[in-house]
């Protein structure tokens, strides 16, 4: 499996010293420019039952239980959920990790205040994964998805056609539009898309910091100014939230 053998290269990493596996929080919020205003989305998560939806390297994991959450995380490839119990250990939190799958969750009904996910619902049928969702979740409980957004012609060619750090992705995967969305409009009533990185995916290529940040500026200037230009965004954050009642 593609998931697993990254996780065996990650892991091999881990052994001999190259990467480890303790973190700052920071690390995590601001390794992307999405990631930190998503995570404000999940509220307060102090006392409350969150779960990381295909988890990954676990560090989201660890974050919310950093922030007092009581917090479960899975994947569907096992390397992955090794991965996310070694880093909790070394992180001194503990979290309870398992192989699942995300269209057929092994949880009771209305059991997680909060879900985080990253880059997984463009893997999934969403109507099943969004039942799911919604099954699991507690009233007025929220899921929030950080999702590779496919709205931009230009994006789609340079996906498909150049190279740039970071590429590997599983050969049937591509990134959500708006169409895509539908079967999770027609499970939940409430259903926010915001788009993040117009000029500043230019980062993908060119990492100076200077340049970086006045790519950001603008991106929010021109989101705030023209909602629409969010359709051309690099990345969209999905949050998902269940009636209270």
């Amino acid at each position: 499996m593609f998931h697993d053998q990254q996780a065996a290269e990650r892991a091999e990493s881990f052994r001999t010293g190259r990467a480890d596996l303790a973190f700052a929080d920071d690390a995590f919020l601001d390794h992307e420019t999405w990631v930190r205003p998503a995570f404000t989305m999940l509220g307060n998560l102090r006392g409350k039952h969150a779960l990381d939806y295909g988890c990954g390297h676990g560090m989201a994991a660890v974050v919310m239980a950093r922030a007092g959450a009581t917090v479960t995380a899975f994947d569907l490839s096992p390397g992955y959920v090794a991965e996310a119990q070694e880093r909790a250990r070394a992180n001194g939190v503990r979290i309870e990790c398992t192989a699942a799958d995300g269209e057929k969750l092994p949880f009771a009904d209305a059991s997680f205040d909060a879900v985080w996910g990253n880059a997984i619902l463009h893997h999934l049928d969403l109507t099943r994964a969004g039942r799911e969702l919604l099954r699991v979740l507690k009233p007025g409980g929220v899921a929030v998805f950080c999702e590779p957004w496919g709205g931009n012609p230009l994006l789609a060619f340079a996906r498909r056609r150049l190279p740039y750090p970071g590429k590997d992705r599983t050969p049937d995967e591509k990134p959500l539009i708006r169409r895509d969305l539908a079967p999770l409009r027609a499970i939940f009533p409430e259903v926010e898309v915001r788009g993040f990185q117009l000029i500043g995916m230019i980062r993908r290529v060119w990492r100076n910091r200077l340049a970086c940040s006045v790519c950001d500026w603008l991106d929010t200037a021109l989101l705030r100014i023209v909602p629409g230009l969010q359709n051309w965004c690099r990345y969209a954050v999905i949050a998902l939230r269940k009636p209270a009642t």
